[in-house]
């Protein structure tokens, strides 16, 4: 099997309410999606977001990372790609949109029986009794683990989670690098008597210092997101106790083939996991997904809910989601 062809869209996903954090605001979720050819007519799809904020890319640079690496992909076989593709230095969701094209293409998918996975979902950064409001409405519509996105100002992150605390769900943190260590810890000693699942990033990404501090000092596990990329990055993050858990996600890390070396890295240092995301398509999620089932007992938290933020029903999803349960059903 050769790559004979490699093309790109530019595809728009719009949201039901605009998604909120302390690092961006989006209202219409807006991917590039590859599309790979073979010569035995199969075809490998790939999916990569704009998401400038975090890893620096947009769409035109994805566009541009694809055009200009793409004829020394055709010809190859998809694995011979794949080995190319890793030893380039393009973005990671450029990277990632065709390293999940070319896993496609390469593997076919085991799993025979119906399994069942539950997705956080998040609440966006607004004021506290909006919060409140939107969070209680997604626990009457069945949500029980919410990721809560919270800013700069540490006195409403305080009021926010004591407020959502008296509702009955699972309390993630998402602080968006946004906050001091000073205020990290203050936040701390204010949730002593507060039932809280995790605090995701407290601090900025390269303050691995304060963050190893933060984690130290708190009762509360302490996940690092934006301080991990790489396999490079998860290493010095375990391997100094900057944190207890770490995110992975395809668009930070450069797709499937690299965030299985990661997550193979935490198996076998016995870290628990969330498998993470950017604001993404249905074909990404579904890569996610699958990589979810495969590594189920390392990845503890999903944040796969992009799905359920759009605002019409996507029908190129392989998994079924009701409420925040995800539903697998293998075609048999």
């Amino acid at each position: 099997m050769k790559i004979t062809s490699i093309s790109t869209q530019v595809k728009q996903i719009e949201l039901k309410t605009p998604f909120i954090t302390a690092l961006r605001r989006v209202d219409i979720i807006e991917f590039v999606r590859v599309s790979v050819g073979c010569d035995n007519e199969n075809i490998g799809l790939g999916e990569a977001p704009a998401t400038k904020a975090v890893t620096g890319e947009d769409i035109e640079s994805i566009l541009s990372s694809i055009e200009s690496i793409k004829m020394s992909l055709i010809s190859l076989s998809p694995s011979e790609a794949l080995d190319a593709l890793h030893k380039s230095s393009i973005g990671s969701s450029a990277k990632a949109s065709l390293d999940m094209a070319f896993v496609s293409l390469l593997e076919k998918n085991k799993i025979t029986t119906k399994i069942k996975l539950t997705t956080d979902i998040t609440i966006s950064l607004k004021e506290a009794q909006e919060m409140f409001l939107d969070a209680k409405e997604a626990v009457k519509n069945g949500m029980d683990i919410l990721k809560i996105k919270l800013g700069r100002d540490i006195k409403h992150a305080i009021k926010v989670t004591k407020k959502l605390s008296t509702l009955d769900a699972k309390l993630i943190i998402d602080a968006n690098q946004a906050w001091s260590l000073e205020q990290s810890l203050e936040y701390i000693d204010a949730m002593k008597d507060i039932d809280i699942e995790l605090i995701e990033q407290p601090v900025k990404s390269t303050q691995l210092k304060d963050l190893k501090t933060i984690t130290a000092y708190s009762s509360i596990p302490i996940l690092a997101d934006e301080s991990v990329f790489t396999l490079i990055d998860a290493k010095k993050v375990i391997e100094s106790k900057s944190a207890d858990m770490i995110n992975i996600k395809l668009m930070k890390c450069g797709g499937v083939t690299k965030a299985r070396e990661i997550l193979d890295y935490a198996r076998s240092k016995d870290v628990k996991c969330m498998l993470g995301s950017m604001l993404e398509g249905p074909i990404s999620i579904n890569a996610a997904l699958h990589l979810a089932l495969e590594y189920s007992d390392i990845i503890k938290y999903l944040d796969l809910d992009s799905p359920l933020l759009y605002k019409y029903e996507s029908n190129e999803l392989e998994f079924e989601f009701n409420k925040n349960v995800i539903i697998y059903t293998p075609y048999l």
